[in-house]
């Protein structure tokens, strides 16, 4: 078990001490999309979902999950977010929702899943409000671009064609 390092000497499940960490700027960038059909694009489009406006909402429901990510995932550290930049927009040919978080701070550990939870619940309020009309949209795509500091370094995903 000395290997994993969220497991205590018995086997159970700790939060890790990053007390010793040194403090460092932090950056982590995500994305994600929603695939819905053409009535529901338009009606997005035109801010006809009676629901009221979905990127707007649901861009504040990103910023807000972003926030409250530690009480969502077991083991993640309360930190304090310096800036969280969330972007949606409409992309005609695929007929879907695009969200992108960006999400910095100055701290011992990153920020990697407070992007991620920004546009899983972005794209979670995509659904919520335009459920009414369309059952059947897909979430999807949902992963980190990039990232910046830290022990581990810098990552930049490398996209498929």
């Amino acid at each position: 078990m000395s290997d994993f390092t969220h497991f205590n000497d018995q086997g159970r499940a700790k939060m890790v001490d990053v007390g010793e960490k040194n403090v460092s700027r932090r950056t982590a960038v995500a994305s994600g999309r929603v695939l819905v059909n053409e009535h529901t694009f338009e009606l997005i489009k035109s801010g006809g979902m009676k629901k009221g406006n979905v990127l707007t909402v649901a861009q504040v429901a990103g910023v807000m999950g972003a926030k409250r990510t530690p009480d969502i995932i077991p083991m993640c550290h309360p930190i304090l977010i310096d800036g969280i930049d969330l972007e949606l927009h409409l992309d005609e040919v695929r007929k879907s929702v695009e969200i992108t978080a960006r999400v910095s701070c100055g701290g011992r550990t990153g920020v990697e899943m407070e992007a991620l939870t920004a546009v899983s619940t972005a794209a979670l309020t995509v659904y919520d409000m335009c459920k009414a009309v369309q059952k059947d949209m897909v979430i999807t795509d949902i992963r980190l671009m990039s990232k910046s500091g830290g022990v581990h370094g810098d990552f930049v995903r490398e996209e498929e064609g």
